[in-house]
């Protein structure tokens, strides 16, 4: 490990990278990799998933978008914690979850990978996800414009690929219409189904907050961040559900389920030619979550190191590079650990539940500041007190549906 850590992150994000970077860990993490186990559950409701998932996650937007502003630090929700509760102890266990968030997603991402590069190599499912993983970490490593280059780059090939699929549909006239107006009974199973299947979708909505761990790296953050994580929901939000309405119409939700690439069975079964291209580009995809989601953990452990909360060792940032090397070492670790030891969709369950929580935790952050009459300084994004309100209780609805299905 190299000696020189005396550095400091460095402002090298605008607006167009902040997007283009929370769109590319969403859409990868979601569509490409979840679309199957949602489609299992909630069958031909698989859409209504997303807009539900979708809606939980605005409200919580607001309130990152507020707080990100107010704090704009690393380590963003143990910070927002911190000035809430004045409490080392909770804002300590809130980043530690953060940090779990962030690698739980990057393992269960990483199964996901290796899934549709077995479409192309005949290697064992272990010794890729053990490549990748590596590989990433040390982009990750490299520098933050490096990796969010990369990771912007990324992105524009993985949307590209869903607006592939969407066109394909279109020229097939996939019989779209009827999912369009099958709207959900209020059956006790079909609500079951979808409530399982929401939590699911969720997780394919993460990806937002993680440009508060950006923050440092950001060029105007009281400006950009808020817009960015909105666009970021609202690009994936539209792509999400058009790709998942194709998909149910043109697959059974059984054969979606039970395939490791599902988003290649659609392409081949609307395009009728090899599903060769979309399976390459779900692969740049779900790199482009790992990538993201393990920057954004090591950039977690940084601040919480530079507050105290974490050994002071953890925080150094490496002066040639401008990363924290040492941090970014334990993420890569700790993900393959967690990628060999776990089912899939158990961390999918995992990662949707750990979120839902730190999620819950930053709306009461926001309802207890402004209770306190806590002034903002500077440049502040404010949202109504009603949306960290509606933001805490559909979190704690959903961690409750996490017992259903």
């Amino acid at each position: 490990m190299p000696d020189k850590s005396s550095g400091t992150l460095r402002r090298r994000l605008g607006l167009p990278l902040l997007v283009l970077y929370g769109t590319g860990i969403t859409v990868g993490a979601g569509i490409y990799v979840l679309i199957g186990s949602v489609a299992g559950h909630a069958g031909i409701y698989a859409p209504w998933a997303f807009v539900f998932a979708a809606l939980v996650m605005a409200l919580t937007v607001g309130s990152y978008a507020e707080l990100c502003t107010r704090y704009p630090v690393s380590a963003g929700e143990a910070a927002y914690i911190r000035a809430a509760f004045d409490s080392r102890l909770f804002s300590t266990l809130t980043g530690l979850l953060t940090i779990a968030v962030g690698v739980i997603s990057s393992a269960t991402v990483s199964l996901g990978s290796a899934g549709y590069i077995q479409q192309f190599i005949d290697l064992p499912q272990s010794l890729i996800v053990v490549v990748v993983v590596v590989a990433l970490g040390l982009v990750a490593s490299w520098g933050i414009l490096e990796s969010v280059l990369l990771a912007s780059l990324f992105t524009l090939i993985e949307v590209g690929g869903l607006i592939v699929i969407l066109i394909a549909a279109a020229r097939a006239d996939v019989p779209v219409v009827p999912v369009l107006l099958n709207f959900p009974s209020f059956e006790s199973t079909t609500i079951t189904s979808i409530a399982f299947a929401t939590l699911l979708a969720f997780f394919a909505f993460i990806g937002f907050e993680d440009l508060a761990n950006v923050v440092e790296e950001a060029k105007t953050p009281h400006r950009d961040l808020p817009i960015a994580m909105m666009l970021t929901l609202i690009i994936t939000t539209l792509l999400y559900v058009a790709v998942c309405i194709v998909a149910v119409a043109a697959v059974s939700p059984e054969r979606l389920a039970t395939s490791p690439a599902p988003l290649s069975v659609v392409f081949r079964e609307v395009a009728r030619v090899s599903p060769a291209t979309i399976s390459a580009i779900a692969i740049v995809a779900t790199l482009n979550t790992i990538l993201a989601e393990m920057t954004m953990a090591a950039r977690v452990i940084y601040g919480m190191a530079r507050q105290g909360d974490l050994p002071r060792v953890m925080g150094d940032v490496h002066t040639k590079t401008a990363t924290p090397l040492r941090a970014t070492t334990i993420i890569v670790v700790v993900v393959l650990v967690l990628a060999m030891a776990v089912p899939f969709v158990r961390l999918a369950e995992l990662t949707s539940v750990a979120t839902l929580v730190v999620f819950a935790l930053v709306n009461i952050a926001l309802l207890r500041l402004r209770w306190k009459g806590e002034p903002a300084r500077g440049q502040v994004f404010r949202v109504p007190i009603w949306i960290p309100m509606a933001g805490l209780v559909t979190c704690i609805v959903m961690i409750g549906s996490a017992t259903l299905g």
